[in-house]
């Protein structure tokens, strides 16, 4: 594992958001397809590959979660989807080339290694759980193209405090 340290840029995406437990994340998986098919039908340029942006962290309870397609620039939303934007700042970043099931170890590595570099995370704890700017699981192959699951590659983008 090798993590960095990247600036981005402010990103819109279009997205749908999820209360859900673990056992239920497929849920939010599942509305990417058709998510990708309304934007083509609509002729909205994509900007990069899907992510899923975990808002409210509660492992032991319910988690807020979407899944996002990023986008050129302001678009029009049907149904469920919504617009936003990813805030710009400073993320700290590693990629993973592996099993999804493996992406919570992967969490943990990064997290112990931002806290010995001294990083803060830019997340506020409430009671309900941790709300963040922007943690990131950036879906960067295409499972069409590669069903091997052992073989997807996924980075991780954590914003950082200011």
């Amino acid at each position: 594992m090798d993590p960095t340290i990247v600036s981005r840029n402010a990103q819109p995406y279009v997205a749908r958001r999820e209360s859900i437990t673990m056992t239920e994340f497929a849920r939010v998986a599942d509305h990417l397809p058709g998510m990708f098919a309304g934007l083509a039908r609509r002729g909205v340029p994509i900007a990069g590959p899907p992510f899923f942006r975990y808002r409210v962290i509660d492992m032991a309870a319910e988690m807020v979660i979407e899944a996002g397609i990023p986008v050129t620039g302001p678009v029009e939303v049907e149904g469920p989807e919504f617009f936003d934007t990813l805030p710009a700042g400073r993320y700290a970043t590693v990629t993973h080339v592996g099993h999804p099931d493996e992406l919570m170890g992967v969490t943990a590595r990064l997290l112990d290694w931002a806290q010995a570099q001294g990083l803060r995370w830019d997340m506020t704890p409430t009671p309900t759980g941790e709300v963040w700017a922007a943690r990131l699981e950036v879906l960067l192959t295409d499972p069409h193209v590669q069903p091997d699951m052992h073989k997807w590659e996924t980075a991780l983008l954590f914003k950082l405090a200011d």
